[in-house]
């Protein structure tokens, strides 16, 4: 019996295939219960539903409750255009919960007594208003481009895709900006069944119904890289797919007033500035704020909080915040915070961002070195073709006293921008250099940080006591912050000349390429912390630096060290869609293949096939006859034949001669020769 458990098994399969399995993935078309080809005219299916009508009138057939509620909601479904079409070449019957309805309202009455029609028809009046509609002649300008779009696949017919409008609607208002979307219906056959997926038979259809929807990330071109969005269509889910999965933005946390200072700000870098956005409702933040989450990384931290009434003192005293929405930034210590209450678009809070992206008194940092003119790669916020610009640089450690001089350089800034009062006439103050230069661009106020950038610190500040100030603490308790300034001067004439220059070996090569644009000198300050007096001292240096014909020297500056490595999110983004599509993606497509699979029609018949072959191998191998004594006799009479021909062929030892080889005599000695030298 065991032989035939293989053929059992794969009968058992097929069998299973061919009963169960097949009749719930085919069930019966509409067509079938009309008793009518497929795909007939509406015409064709008004008749056969009158034929059936006429017979259960006149009393001749007698249908029950069941059986009516199906011919019914088959007669409704076909007799409407746009229904008929989406169920001929789709298969989409997003109606048919209505059946199980009807049969649990009616179970026990007889067919007249059910309320028809059983499909509200008035659902399919409400026409639909597209918003940017994407047809078969404009899709192809729209593939392809740098930025993401995200298309939704709807029918005029379908009350899912009327109800789901106002939702949509919200989508596209929130991706604005951000994401490109559009619509397609499904009367564009060719363009919503590049959109659809295929079955065995290559009929396109929807997994789950319409409105569909599908997103191109960017620079995507096929089918090969779109994807299809499989969760529920609220406006949360979505957006946070796109956000998400999509676009490789990253999520905004919320804290509490307990967690904030702990973790946030702890935890966010003392080198950035710090976003806190309040909201009413407890949403995720909007796809504009993630992007600028993920654009102004190296210069902010963002955090989300819940407003709560009860906490609205709490709030108040720590940021002046009085409601919620409200967006806060805070800067340097002791700075007070920038603060807008109510709703942003995404152009106001980019304009903010970038307005507020670093401290009152800038960090010099890898990330800002170019922006801020202070970089000796020949770039100058005034332009370039600014001849000299000059960057006044605090350097220190991270502490009290670092704080309090970084105060000083913020209201020396300012009195020399004219934005506070100062003891100092306003008229010397913008005619001084440092204040021309200010308003030129040609000066910058910066920080450093002298622990993390100890290279680039003691390059500049090298003397006895530069422990002080530059690298670790180590054992030092003192903590002197220090000043200096540096000019940066583009000499286009040296420049040509080193360009013009004979390089004579492969050293010389590499030194000037190594060699920054723009010459550097630099000053120390020596004096107090009085502003007055750094003000003068400024003004002087820019001065003497303008008028004087300095020395051309250029030097290799060390780098500045990142504080941030590159973020998880932004390796993400880039890897997400590299081959094609994500993990993600992948298993649920090979899920679904296999799903689709386990339907073809052929699995039943092969199993069936396979256990009628393996059966029939089985019985023809017992079939044969088996003679095991004559076999074991021929055997023995083949064995004793090579044994007597062996023994035939085999030599015999008797008649052999001797030699050399046979065993030597016991009494056998060497006889030597007659002229032996022996006695």
């Amino acid at each position: 019996m065991k032989r035939y458990s293989v053929p059992l098994v794969l009968f058992a399969v097929g069998l299973f295939f061919q009963l169960v399995v097949l009749p719930n993935s085919y069930p019966p078309s509409h067509y079938d219960v009309l008793g009518i080809k497929p795909y007939s005219s509406i015409e064709d299916v008004t008749e056969a539903y009158e034929k059936l009508s006429s017979r259960w009138v006149s009393g001749s057939e007698t249908p029950s409750a069941i059986a009516f509620i199906k011919v019914r909601y088959a007669f409704e479904l076909l007799t409407n255009p746009l229904w008929k079409r989406d169920y001929d070449i789709f298969g989409i019957d997003e109606q048919l919960w209505v059946v199980e309805k009807v049969k649990e309202a009616n179970d026990g009455l007889k067919f007249s007594d059910i309320q028809l029609p059983l499909l509200q028809a008035s659902s399919s009046d409400k026409t639909i208003q597209p918003v940017n509609m994407v047809t078969s002649e404009n899709f192809i300008s729209k593939l392809g481009k740098s930025r993401t779009m995200l298309i939704q696949v709807y029918s005029d017919g379908s009350p899912r895709c009327i109800k789901f409008i106002s939702t949509w609607k919200m989508i596209a208002n929130l991706l604005d900006e951000v994401v490109d979307t559009g619509m397609v219906e499904l009367g564009d056959v060719q363009l919503a069944s590049f959109f659809a997926e295929r079955k065995r038979t290559q009929q396109p259809f929807f997994r789950n119904g319409v409105p569909a929807l599908v997103a191109f990330p960017p620079n995507c071109v096929s089918s090969n890289c779109f994807v299809r969005y499989q969760g529920d269509h609220t406006v949360d889910a979505v957006i946070d797919w796109m956000a998400t999965d999509i676009l490789g933005l990253p999520r905004i946390l919320y804290y509490t007033k307990e967690t904030l200072v702990s973790k946030f700000f702890a935890e966010s870098g003392y080198h950035k500035v710090k976003v806190i956005c309040f909201s009413k409702n407890g949403e995720r933040a909007v796809p504009f704020m993630r992007q600028a989450a993920r654009d102004y990384w190296a210069y902010a931290s963002f955090s989300m909080v819940l407003w709560r009434e009860e906490d609205s003192s709490f709030w108040w005293n720590m940021f002046n915040v009085e409601s919620a929405p409200s967006i806060v930034i805070l800067k340097d210590p002791g700075v007070q915070p920038f603060v807008h209450h109510g709703n942003l678009n995404r152009s106001q809070f980019l304009k903010i961002m970038e307005n507020n992206k670093h401290q009152e008194l800038p960090q010099l940092r890898s990330v800002t070195s170019m922006e801020l003119g202070c970089d000796a790669n020949g770039y100058s916020r005034a332009g370039n073709n600014t001849v000299s610009w000059y960057c006044v640089v605090l350097a220190g450690r991270l502490s009290v006293e670092l704080n309090k001089m970084r105060e000083t350089m913020r209201k020396a800034k300012q009195i020399l921008a004219g934005n506070v009062d100062s003891d100092i006439p306003e008229a010397t103050v913008s005619a001084s250099a440092a204040g021309v230069a200010l308003k030129e661009n040609r000066l910058t106020f910066t920080w450093l940080d002298g622990e993390t950038q100890k290279k680039y610190c003691l390059f500049y500040l090298y003397s006895e006591n530069i422990q002080e100030t530059c690298g670790p603490r180590g054992y030092v308790l003192t903590e002197v912050p220090r000043l200096f300034i540096v000019r940066y001067k583009r000499n286009s004439t040296e420049r040509e000349a080193m360009a013009k220059r004979k390089k004579n070996n492969v050293w010389s090569i590499y030194q000037e390429e190594d060699t920054n644009v723009a010459s550097q000198l630099v000053a120390r300050y020596n004096g107090s912390q009085d502003v007055q007096e750094i003000i003068q001292w400024v003004s002087h240096i820019i001065e003497d630096g303008d008028t004087r014909e300095l020395p051309y020297f250029v030097d290799n500056t060390p780098e500045l060290i990142p504080e941030d490595a590159n973020p998880m999110w932004t390796k993400r983004a880039r890897n997400v869609f590299s081959a094609g599509k994500g993990l993600k993606h992948r298993v649920q497509g090979f899920i679904s293949a296999l799903s689709e699979y386990m339907k073809d029609p052929r699995l039943g018949p092969v199993f069936l096939l396979g256990a009628c072959l393996s059966f029939g191998t089985i019985w023809v191998q017992n079939s044969q006859p088996t003679q095991p004594t004559q076999t074991n006799d021929g055997t023995e009479k083949k064995r004793s034949r090579k044994a007597e021909r062996s023994n035939h062929r085999r030599p015999s030892n008797v008649e052999k001669p001797s030699s050399i080889t046979d065993e030597v005599p016991k009494d056998a000695y060497q006889m030597l020769p007659s002229d032996s030298d022996s006695e």
